[in-house]
């Protein structure tokens, strides 16, 4: 191989390199989910792509930086809004939110004679900060308990893409 080859080698490697770098810094970058907390939406080890660059939504999936570890929750709340749950019906602002993401995990809690979320509230979310639960409630530290309101500099960006296990690659709703 000639200089002339190998510089343009090294070249192409270096650029490369800092395209990636870029692109995982300020657009996407994969994120492992740990836990079951956001079942059956998301589950334990599965890999995704995060998007860093748009704004979320009521109701996307986000990964939040925590001090010792990220956490994968659902924006539930936005600076000012006042949230309560009362018999597992989530209201915003004085109105029902729907979360049909917890038909399965509502159908399993009333086979067993419990509720998913327990009542708590009204609470008013804090400016800079959002409120945020796990879709798997009865098993997920969120805004309810350990993890408080979320500071808007935490949220990392949203949930977009599943793409491992292959078997179940698919679009983040």
């Amino acid at each position: 191989m000639s200089k002339k080859e190998m510089t343009g080698w090294v070249k192409s490697i270096i650029i490369a390199l800092g395209i990636t770098f870029v692109v995982r810094t300020f657009l996407f970058s994969p994120y492992i989910v740990k836990g079951d907390s956001m079942k059956p939406t998301l589950h334990d080890e599965e890999k995704m792509f995060v998007n860093k660059l748009v704004d979320f939504s009521r109701g996307d999936i986000v990964i939040i930086r925590g001090p010792k570890e990220n956490y994968v929750k659902r924006v539930i709340g936005f600076p000012g809004d006042k949230i309560e749950m009362k018999n597992d019906q989530l209201w915003i602002n004085n109105r029902i939110f729907k979360e049909p993401y917890l038909s399965d995990n509502l159908k399993l809690a009333q086979q067993h004679g419990s509720r998913l979320t327990e009542d708590f509230g009204p609470i008013i979310v804090p400016k800079h900060h959002y409120f945020v639960m796990g879709d798997n409630r009865l098993y997920s530290r969120d805004s309810r308990n350990e993890l408080g309101y979320i500071n808007e500099d935490s949220i990392i960006g949203k949930s977009e893409f599943v793409f491992y296990p292959l078997t179940d690659i698919r679009v983040v709703k």
